[in-house]
Parts: structure tokens; sequence; C-alpha cells
């Protein structure tokens, strides 16, 4: 460590937080991959490398950090900035809804809203007793099928995705939580190769559109761009789902649809339908609920 660096867990992290924003990175640019602001992204990165709890800085943040750690720290975080590759990358591991996950470069990162509605019980009213069967599609690493499993336990779940290696990832965070004989993974081109009848469908697909992924920070262009890019208008695979979704529902199956911030192209590709919105933290036009009878 040089003179003057910082010698304390919070001194360190200010210090990289002021690194990665003199490097240009952004929430617009850089950032939402699990963290929105620079010294979050550095506080992450940090506690990590130096094997502390993620959620208990306060605790810490007055502890010495010694030169052989500090040097190592400024590794991996001289890589953040150097590479763009986006912190989960590096550390195999994102959380959601306090839950770890591992990730690696096969799958995007796991930051889907929909996590939000299920621990918050936000999509309770539309289920009952008879819940029983659930969809996770385009699962990527399981996360929300896992978070499923967790929030409604009598139910089980299939997570499909047409990507065999995002479905490897998957079975990693399957095994890790124990849900092998409740998640089922299914490798399928949309509904193609689910059973069905599904009580609840959840599905955060691809659905950016042409001119946005043109303009992808190098971050999110390090993600496969099959699990983002959703054509021209971000619709092409929804416009495929609502054609053969109430197929696969039960009578009073219902969608939760995310569609980040294609709202203007989701009403202009499908004016008729009237779903409800969800108020979420990053605002009311980004998931969406659909019964069996509108898709019908």
């Amino acid at each position: 460590m040089t003179a003057g660096a910082p010698s304390t867990v919070l001194g360190l992290i200010d210090h990289w937080a002021d690194r990665l924003e003199a490097a240009g990175l952004s929430h617009t640019n850089g950032f939402g991959q699990g963290t929105l602001t620079a010294f979050d992204e550095a506080a992450w990165l940090v506690l990590w490398k130096l094997g502390l709890p993620l959620d208990e800085l306060d605790a810490v943040e007055n502890r010495p950090v010694s030169p052989a750690d500090a040097a190592q720290v400024a590794a991996l975080l001289e890589t953040r900035i150097r590479t763009r590759q986006p912190a989960a990358y590096l550390t195999k591991e994102a959380w959601l809804q306090g839950v770890p996950f591992y990730v690696d470069e096969r799958v995007i990162i796991p930051r889907s809203l929909i996590a939000e509605l299920l621990a918050d019980g936000d999509i309770d009213p539309w289920l009952s007793e008879d819940t029983r069967r659930v969809l996770d599609l385009c699962t990527g690493n399981g996360s929300l099928a896992v978070l499923a499993a967790m929030c409604y336990p009598d139910v089980l779940v299939d997570a499909a995705d047409i990507s065999p290696d995002a479905l490897a990832v998957a079975r990693i965070n399957v095994d890790r939580h124990q849900l092998q004989d409740r998640i089922t993974l299914i490798e399928s081109d949309g509904l193609a190769a689910c059973p069905g009848p599904y009580d609840l469908i959840l599905c955060n697909p691809p659905y950016v559109n042409a001119t946005r992924m043109a303009a992808l920070p190098a971050e999110f262009r390090a993600e496969p761009a099959l699990a983002l890019a959703g054509g021209e208008d971000g619709m092409d695979f929804i416009r495929s789902l609502f054609l053969n979704a109430a197929g696969h529902m039960s009578e009073n199956g219902v969608l939760v649809l995310e569609i980040g911030n294609e709202c203007e192209n989701f009403e202009r590709a499908f004016p008729h339908l009237e779903p409800l919105w969800f108020e979420t933290s990053a605002g009311p036009d980004q998931v969406l609920l659909l019964t069996r009878q509108q898709l019908a």
C-alpha cells in the first residue's frame, strides 16, 4: 500500500468509488447489474474480496486493511475498470432479494423486478389454494424459479430456457438451494416443450429494442445477446408468447411479464390488451399481469 492510501474498509471503498467514477462508470454507463452507484459497486467488490459480509458495512467500516489485502482489492477493481466486465462475472455471484446465485458469462446477471413482486406478495391476490404449477420462462440462471419455489412452498416449478448453457448455470443454483425435487429444468424454445397447464407463468424475456441494443454499455454487451435482444421494437418474443400462452395456462392462470423500458412499444404492439401494471422500484410501467381470458 502506498503512502497515504486508505487503510480501513470504508476508506478503501471511498477510494475505489472515486476511481470508478473517474473511469467514466455511472448508472447510465456501466452500472445497473446489481448496483446503481459507484459507491455500491465499490462496496460490493471490496467486501467480497476481503471476505466480509456484503450487507454489514457499518459493522466493519473501520476495520484496518493490510497492504497485502489492499493490493488484492486493487487488482480486482483495476480489472473491473480495464475490462468493463460486470462485477458479478468477476465474483461469480449475484444477489437477488437477499438470496445468492451463481452467475457467469453464460447468463445475464439476475436483476428482474419480478423478484420484488414475489418477495412482497404482490402476485398473491391472483393465486389461490389451488395454485400448484408455476413456470419460469426464460429462466436464465434460475433465480426467479428458485425465489418462486421459496415463496410458494406447495408449488412445483418448471424453469425453461432455449439456452443449454443457461440451464447448466440454473442447475448449479437449483442444486445450491436444494430445490431439485421441486424445480424441473426444461430446454425449450418459448413454450414449445413446456407441458403445462400452469397456474402462474413468470417471464422476463428478451425485450430490448434494436436501438437500445446498439447503445448498450460494454458491461451489458458482455451478457448473452440472446437473453436481451427483442428485435426491432423489443416485442418479437412476446408476440410469439401471446399466441401460445393461453393454451399452456389453467382456467384461472395468470402471466406476469417484465418488459423493462418498452411500455410504449408494448402498447403500440398490443393496443387491444389492458394489462394490470405493478408498481416496482423502477416505476409503474415495467411489469404487467394478464389473465388467461385476456390472452385467449
